[in-house]
């Protein structure tokens, strides 16, 4: 099944700026660089950049501080020159490659056809490898991202401790009584936390569901770690989805997280381990595509070629791993699905606008799909949302590790959405989900935060006031 990636992008024009050392002659990387363990780009990567200077305006963080480090030219210069033995892996260059949210905003905007993500991975790699970052950081990456995200039983164990923890009240019993304070930086975040399901995606969600109607194939889906505990309804609808537009659809239960929180934090040893996994799993399923709902999942599955490039025995299967990796609206647009009966009740239509995730609209160039989607839905009015790719400041865990900062973007994008009037917004990953969530409980505002696939799911329900389909 042949189906091309989307490719539907745009980019904005800012004066140039003078020419940097990015065009100077290409020489080797320092042995520290390119002998470490971690898998690092291509050299030629490091010298795409030409200091145009088109990626400033669309970068948040050189928004937010209108400094040149805190911008990607910026910061690929620091790379560059730590690559290179010229700097050393110092507090600037820790605090940059941690400051940046990693939206991939400037590769929408780049003319050089820069990867910048690649190489922000790799450099947070490498600080990593020579930094380890403090207390509270290394504490959350450890025993929440290396301990329990890669191993399903020990996520849905802690899972359930936070359901109980949230019935209980117990955050806000915390928080009232001070005891929190005691942790500022776990009184801070509290507030984040999105409500975890009663079931989880293994427990309501089949393994297999076969095809209404004429059988078109036979699909794969990625149930997700943190969604599959805060968003399992999510997965249900995909599911339903597939099945209603002719997929026999099959969700492996050995399947684990996909690596990503991992790879972008760093822990590039963890990420392929779960890549490995992964591939094995969804090779022997049989399925002609690998859909997932999360964008930032499925992007990183799309590189698993890239992870994977140094391994010999995983090279070419991760190639075909993340050729057959779809978004589910991407999905549903190149292969096409049927429009939702039009409601007989008339009335007013509803009033949503649309999120673009960063790895949705930037890492994938996804941006047309979800909303023939949200077109397709009778009773939606979509109301096009300012800055709609702008990052909301969640990537990955950003706001959890840099709270504060997250802040500041959350703001941005709050606004922005209010300006809508809608009453829905819609995004196509959880960690927005999560983020634009909070950002509308801290404000009190009466908005939901729906998936497209949601949204038709429950179009398709509402035809012949169908249950839910289990």
């Amino acid at each position: 099944m042949n189906m091309p990636h989307n490719n539907d992008s745009a980019s904005s024009s800012p004066p140039r700026e003078p020419s940097s050392a990015s065009s100077a002659p290409l020489r080797e990387p320092s042995s520290a660089f390119s002998h470490s363990q971690l898998h690092l780009p291509d050299e030629e990567l490091l010298h795409r950049c030409i200091s145009c200077g088109f990626c400033l305006p669309t970068c948040p963080t050189y928004n937010a501080s209108l400094l040149e480090r805190s911008s990607p030219r910026g910061r690929l210069r620091l790379i560059k020159a730590v690559a290179y033995g010229e700097l050393p892996v110092s507090d600037i260059f820790a605090e940059e490659m941690s400051y940046c949210l990693a939206c991939r905003a400037c590769e929408t905007a780049c003319p050089a056809g820069v990867q910048y993500g690649k190489l922000a991975e790799a450099a947070r790699a490498f600080v990593r490898e020579q930094r380890p970052p403090r207390f509270w950081p290394r504490l959350l990456r450890t025993l929440i991202l290396e301990k329990i995200f890669p191993y399903p039983n020990r996520l849905n164990l802690l899972g359930r401790l936070l359901y109980w923890s949230q019935r209980l009240k117990l955050p806000e019993i915390g928080l009232a009584t001070g005891v929190l304070k005691l942790w500022p930086a776990l009184a801070r975040i509290t507030p984040l936390a999105p409500r975890v399901a009663g079931k989880f995606s293994h427990q309501i969600v089949p393994a297999h569901l076969p095809a209404r109607g004429a059988r078109r194939g036979r699909v794969g889906v990625l149930s997700g770690c943190v969604a599959g505990l805060i968003y399992p309804d999510v997965n249900l609808d995909t599911v339903e989805v597939l099945a209603r537009n002719g997929w026999e659809v099959v969700v492996p239960p050995q399947q684990r997280c996909c690596g990503s929180l991992h790879g972008h934090t760093g822990d590039h040893a963890t990420a392929m381990m779960l890549a490995r996994h992964n591939i094995d799993v969804f090779l022997a399923a049989g399925v002609q595509a690998i859909i997932v709902n999360a964008a930032g999942c499925s992007s990183f599955m799309k590189e698993y070629d890239f992870l994977l490039a140094d391994d010999p025995e995983y090279a070419e299967k991760a190639k075909t791993v993340a050729h057959m990796t779809r978004d589910i609206c991407e999905f549903l647009a190149e292969t096409g699905f049927t429009p939702p009966l039009t409601r007989g009740d008339g009335g007013d239509k509803v009033r949503v606008t649309y999120h673009e995730a960063c790895h949705l609209a930037h890492a994938q160039k996804i941006r047309s799909a979800p909303r023939r989607v949200l077109a397709a839905i009778p009773g939606l009015a979509l109301v096009e949302l300012p800055e709609s790719d702008w990052c909301c400041g969640s990537a990955g865990i950003y706001n959890v590790v840099r709270h504060k900062d997250a802040e500041v973007f959350l703001e941005r994008k709050m606004k922005n959405i209010e300006s809508t009037g809608a009453s829905i917004v819609v995004s196509g990953n959880p960690g927005c989900s999560v983020q634009l969530e909070y950002g509308a409980r801290s404000r009190g505002l009466a908005l939901q935060v729906r998936h497209p696939v949601s949204l038709l799911a429950e179009a398709y329900r509402s035809e012949n006031g169908a249950e839910r389909e289990t």
